[in-house]
């Protein structure tokens, strides 16, 4: 599957798209096709303010728990709650189901952020 190019990507799989002031970050197809089918998203805080890397939310498949990370610092503002109901829209189209949406404390972070090739590469 190509990586859309409309955004940014981390090391630890989350995508990043930029929507005006505010972040959107969801997990990779790889992530997700990797983690198999999901049975949880969650625990991600709405107002609570995270350093770049540290953890924002959940997701829990029936292999395993990982941990998705906060791609820069700033304060969560919004969380998916589609996905409390229905975590497999993630497994469905990963690009399409966000996961948390993040305010950056340094918009510009964004640009330190991996290019779909440079994601690629490391992948």
């Amino acid at each position: 599957m190509s990586l859309p190019e409309d955004r940014k990507y981390t090391a630890s799989h989350e995508w990043v798209l930029k929507e005006g002031d505010v972040f959107v970050v969801g997990i990779t197809h790889d992530a997700q096709d990797q983690l198999g089918d999901l049975v949880f998203v969650g625990d991600a805080k709405v107002g609570e303010t995270l350093a770049a890397g540290e953890t924002a939310a959940v997701v829990e498949s029936v292999k395993a728990a990982s941990d998705i990370y906060a791609p820069v610092a700033g304060e969560v503002v919004a969380f998916n709650e589609a996905l409390e109901s229905s975590p497999d829209l993630v497994n469905q189209d990963a690009y399409a189901n966000w996961i948390f949406k993040i305010k950056p404390s340094n918009p510009a972070d964004y640009d330190g952020l991996l290019s779909a090739a440079d994601y690629q590469a490391q992948a």
